[in-house]
């Protein structure tokens, strides 16, 4: 193999391993952003019922 040939082989192999990265950054951005979602639901029904308990 050709040095240009390995500098382009392992060019590849880096790209292919960061799109990898990516994806799976992405889903956990994703799963957060679920998260927050679920925390704010919970934090508007605890004010609900704090609201409720209040004279």
């Amino acid at each position: 193999m050709t040095e240009t040939h390995e500098r382009r082989t392992d060019i590849v192999v880096t790209v292919m391993a960061l799109a990898a990265e990516a994806a799976e950054l992405q889903t956990r951005v994703t799963e957060l952003r679920q998260e927050l979602v679920d925390v704010d639901n919970c934090m508007a029904a605890v004010s609900t019922a704090l609201r409720r308990l209040s004279p």
